[in-house]
């Protein structure tokens, strides 16, 4: 079963998270899952499930229906699968559930139905990055993206795994290569530097928007 990771740690505490995501079967739920487990030496600290589906999965897997927020060694953290970071309202929820870092795990592929002749061209390649830079500066976390990399049927996966800082900024990246991006950063420090003036969750008017409609 393949599966692909979000490493972090915080060197000032020597620890050491991973978030890792695969497809699994549930006979308990009933039906096939794109789930993702946090885990650390001590064991499972989160669970998630994937709960935006593209049209070309619908059919054939079964939907998570929450965000939920847990505590690790590194901070508050939660995650995001693929398709999840598209909608603002599902980083949005993790935030409100107190989470200072997100670590979303991909198998993005480049644009099947505009192929560009380079990966800068690419236009997923531009959303994978807008996606991963406007969920961290909307919510002011830290941000964890990993990517697929390299080729499997007809798609090529971009990789451009990366951190994003509470700014929106790129702390560190791969591009499109395999390989880990790496930044040292003190999360509560900088969360809070970021939010020393504005605060966007507090800020929020919850009374003037728009209600979702089924």
């Amino acid at each position: 079963m393949d599966s692909f990771s979000t490493v972090i740690r915080t060197a000032s505490h020597e620890q050491h998270v991973e978030a890792e995501t695969s497809t699994f079967m549930s006979d308990l739920l009933g039906g096939r899952l794109g789930g993702a487990v946090c885990v650390s030496g001590d064991g499972v600290l989160g669970r998630h499930r994937k709960v935006h589906l593209p049209a070309g999965e619908v059919a054939a897997y079964t939907a998570g229906d929450r965000f939920d927020a847990f505590d690790t060694p590194v901070g508050r953290l939660g995650m995001l699968i693929d398709y999840d970071k598209t909608f603002p309202e599902s980083a949005r929820s993790l935030a409100l559930d107190g989470a200072e870092i997100l670590a979303c795990l991909s198998a993005w592929p480049t644009s099947i139905t505009n192929r560009a002749p380079r990966m800068a061209q690419d236009r997923q390649a531009r959303l994978f990055d807008l996606y991963d830079q406007s969920r961290a500066a909307e919510n002011q976390v830290v941000l964890a993206s990993s990517n697929q990399t390299g080729a499997m049927g007809g798609m090529r996966f971009l990789g451009q795994a990366k951190v994003v800082g509470p700014g929106g900024d790129i702390l560190a990246r791969t591009w499109s290569k395999a390989g880990l991006a790496v930044a040292e950063i003190d999360v509560a420090a900088e969360t809070d530097r970021a939010r020393r003036v504005l605060r966007h969750l507090d800020e929020r008017r919850p009374d003037a928007y728009r209600e979702s409609r089924t």
